[in-house]
């Protein structure tokens, strides 16, 4: 039965959709018996199967030897399996090939569909456990379309799924787009595996710098931490493992090659590159990056800091609407209070004031005490 032919269409599949030809030769398997068993009525002593090297295909029906045939679907006499097979007794069973020949164009119909459907879930599977390992890994990809809110980005062999809020702030994608994006998960669905990318994502950053710096990658330069608020501003804090080299300088890259090429990425986003410490003093003053600290006084307990710096500071270190600070606490886990000079001044002027206050009142009342002596 057209052995030569479904042996080339079964190989050409195999390589082409990446499907070991031992699924498509058990798809195809099934997909046949289905149909040789609905054209017998649906007898399951019907039986198929292929031989996997030259795909030659054998129908039998399996019959039990019986003295007294009562069914004469599932049963055969002892004469008549003697003519078969000699040596085989009562009680045994035996397969009995049958004719194909009128297999049937509606038989055939059915296999071509059960199979169609058999290669699809074998696709989805290979794209699921492709993917699955992918998760945390960033994917390039062009944009095909957009739909309901969610592009759909060809990755390959597959689409992976971008919901508008995933992307950056006024970030409006067109078809034909190039566009990098970050796993975030693959899901399994009745439709097959659903891949959900992410540009919000701060370890969409964290694997920009990995891809872009070498020392990262390496294991040299390790990020310790990073916030983000997406569109707008990423802190990230990095160490070396190599006293020779320079985490940050490692990142920002010669002329500011490595970060300026993320920076295009991220369409304009600013990013604030800060060595790591275990001093929380030095590591709340760095946080706070690009303004400048004067000092800092820290509750270990509390974990909560207060910090001064220049009037001229002041908004650079809190930024626009509260976002540098905010960013900053994230990154050290501290809670983090900031103070202008002047502020400052003035809450030490009015603490003298008060110190002052109390001290002549304490004399006042010195003064003031009667006289016990007899």
């Amino acid at each position: 039965m057209m052995t030569k032919e479904l042996c080339y269409v079964i190989n050409q599949i195999s390589r082409e959709k990446g499907i070991g030809r031992e699924v498509l030769l058990s798809a195809l398997e099934s997909a046949l018996l289905s149909a040789a068993r609905k054209k017998y009525g649906g007898r399951t002593n019907v039986n198929l199967r292929i031989d996997p090297k030259t795909c030659n295909i054998t129908v039998y029906e399996t019959k039990t030897i019986v003295e007294k045939v009562a069914d004469k679907d599932m049963e055969i006499s002892v004469a008549d399996a003697k003519k078969l097979f000699p040596d085989r007794v009562v009680g045994e069973s035996i397969d009995i090939p049958l004719d194909l020949h009128d297999f049937g164009r509606i038989a055939a119909q059915t296999a071509k569909q059960v199979i169609f459907q058999k290669v699809r879930e074998a696709e989805r599977d290979v794209i699921y456990n492709e993917f699955k390992d992918k998760v945390g890994q960033i994917v390039s990809g062009v944009v095909m379309r957009k739909e309901k809110g969610i592009y759909y980005i060809n990755i390959g062999k597959t689409e992976a799924v971008l919901p508008q809020k995933e992307t950056l702030m006024g970030e409006s994608l067109k078809r034909g787009d190039t566009v990098r994006a970050y796993i975030e998960d693959v899901r399994v669905t009745s439709k097959g595996p659903i891949i959900i990318v992410s540009r919000t994502n701060p370890q969409f950053v964290a694997g920009l710098f990995k891809m872009e710096v070498p020392e990262i990658s390496e294991g040299l330069v390790v990020i310790k931490d990073i916030v983000r608020e997406p569109g707008e501003r990423t802190k990230i804090a990095v160490y070396s493992t190599n006293a020779s080299i320079d985490p940050v300088g490692a990142c920002v890259g010669m002329k500011g090659t490595r970060v300026q090429s993320i920076v295009r990425e991220l369409r304009g986003e600013r990013i604030d590159i800060i060595p790591w410490t275990d001093d929380p003093r030095m590591l709340i003053a760095r946080a706070l990056s690009p303004a400048s600290v004067e000092r800092i006084g820290i509750n270990e307990e509390g974990k909560t800091a207060m910090v001064v710096v220049n009037d001229q500071q002041l908004s650079l270190a809190i930024g626009k609407k509260g976002q540098n600070v905010r960013l900053a606490m994230k990154l050290t886990g501290w809670d983090i209070d900031i103070l202008s000079d002047t502020e400052y001044a003035k809450i030490k002027m009015e603490e003298a004031d008060k110190v002052l206050e109390e001290t002549l009142s304490k004399e006042a009342q010195k003064k003031n005490k009667p006289s016990v002596d007899g």
